[in-house]
């Protein structure tokens, strides 16, 4: 039985293939609206969500499942004190295919060990978030024919964000990836990440704190917000919150071809006057987010079904 914990738990065909199916999944709708009638999803989700737990709603529904499960700790048992495995092993009765959130780092993973389903880690604190990444693949694969060969600029929370950390990683795979780290002193990438995929991968980066003076070489830049729900201290928020907001000026200096990415939510990072930019790409990743989930899930349930 196969869980998606990280995302090297899947091997670069396999992204390959998913990206394929996804694609075909855009194409053909409706060939797959029958693919899980009989099967259940449940959606454990022990931190608030909106996209990432609708999205993953909305793909089982359009592939002619069901879905169970929660949307905060408080509903759940966890509430009266109960194990993360002893909830998935009751979650496994009922469900064919877990998808879990929670706010501690390894509680997927640990998880994944004790279900006999398989389980799909919807984000994990400050760790991985291994189907945004795969929603981030699918849409740099789709704007740019290729992933590849490109300068990536990552801009905002680096130090917390989990969307960053597993598309780096990803990223570390293919050829030629450039990346531009822009963010304050306080956010700045963890050394970790640096040290065990950046520096061991080998690929070029530059830290800057300077939006500007980096924008023109580009391709895609990927905005995040300072996320409130990761600093102890709220002084420090107020101060780090606003420290890039991305405007139609900023972006008058980008290549035309630049994507504008972001995992939402958005706060006041991005600008509203960029949405209609036709280099904003932040809304095609949500939509993008759900053909590749289905993509997954569909995997997913075929190899446990072996």
């Amino acid at each position: 039985m196969r869980s998606l914990i990280n995302i090297t738990d899947l091997t670069l065909d396999e992204i390959d293939e998913l990206i394929v199916t996804a694609n075909d999944i855009i194409a053909n709708p409706a060939k797959y609206s029958e693919k899980c009638r009989g099967k259940k999803l449940a959606t454990l989700f022990f931190e608030p969500s909106t996209r990432t737990r609708l999205s993953f709603e909305a793909a089982m529904y359009e592939l002619g499942g069901n879905v169970i499960g929660f949307s905060e700790a408080s509903s759940s048992s966890s509430a009266k004190g109960e194990s993360v495995s002893d909830t998935v092993r009751t979650v496994s009765c009922y469900a064919d295919i877990i998808a879990m959130r929670h706010p501690k780092e390894g509680a997927p993973l640990v998880a994944s060990m004790k279900a006999s389903v398989p389980v799909i880690n919807a984000g994990d604190g400050g760790h991985n978030h291994p189907t945004q990444t795969l929603a981030d693949l699918l849409t740099i694969s789709r704007e740019k024919g290729k992933i590849g060969d490109m300068t990536v600029g990552f801009c905002g929370d680096l130090k917390f964000g989990r969307t960053v950390h597993s598309l780096i990683v990803a990223l570390s795979r293919y050829e030629n990836i450039r990346l531009v780290l822009i963010s304050p002193d306080e956010l700045r990438i963890p050394e970790y990440m640096k040290t065990d995929v950046i520096k061991k991968n080998n690929m070029p980066y530059a830290e800057t704190n300077d939006l500007d003076e980096v924008m023109s070489s580009l391709d895609i830049l990927y905005m995040t917000r300072v996320q409130r729900e990761r600093f102890f201290n709220e002084a420090d928020y107020i101060r780090l919150k606003d420290s890039y907001i991305l405007t139609p000026e900023k972006l008058l200096t980008a290549k035309s071809g630049l994507s504008v990415m972001h995992p939402l939510p958005r706060v006041n990072e991005i600008s509203t006057a960029v949405d209609e930019d036709p280099r904003a790409c932040y809304f095609k990743q949500v939509m993008n987010g759900k053909f590749i989930r289905m993509a997954l899930i569909l995997k997913l349930l075929e190899e446990a079904a072996k």
